[in-house]
């Protein structure tokens, strides 16, 4: 008879507490819709965002399908930017831009920890796609500084 011990080890940093809780629910949250996490981004950068955007960048984002990916969650938001704000992509249209990070490299962009070349040259985040589109949105959000602070 197997007599195996399951205690329970704590982790030792933030960092990996945060690779277990990511590692139980990657594979829950990547069976379920993605509509409501994606409703959620739209408000947020309806909120966040969308007011501190130039015109221009509106132009040059206006219509055009974005996926952001939140790698250690498994997540893949689709937006497009409408008329009235940031409104989910009909799933049948093509993404012109993906985003993919994990979810403390977003939240060090936002916050402006980071910066998105650095993050980028770090291999943390990935842009594919169309590369003008992506420059526009990386160069504003450079523009506009940190979205939140804590």
């Amino acid at each position: 008879m197997s007599t195996k011990s399951h205690a329970f080890v704590a982790p030792r940093s933030l960092a990996e507490l945060h690779a277990l809780a990511a590692a139980k629910v990657k594979p829950i949250v990547q069976r379920l819709p993605m509509q409501p996490p994606s409703m959620v981004l739209a408000l947020a950068m309806n909120k966040l965002l969308l007011p501190r955007l130039p015109a221009d960048a509106k132009a040059a984002l206006s219509g055009r399908s974005v996926e952001v990916a939140v790698t250690d969650l498994g997540l893949a938001m689709k937006l497009q930017l409408g008329e009235r704000g940031f409104v989910l992509a009909p799933q049948s249209k093509p993404v012109a831009l993906r985003i993919a990070a994990a979810l403390p490299d977003y939240l060090r962009l936002l916050r402006g920890e980071d910066d998105a070349d650095r993050l980028f040259f770090e291999r943390a985040l990935v842009m594919e796609g169309d590369t003008e589109m992506g420059l526009v949105l990386k160069n504003t959000l450079d523009a506009l500084g940190p979205l939140f602070r804590f």
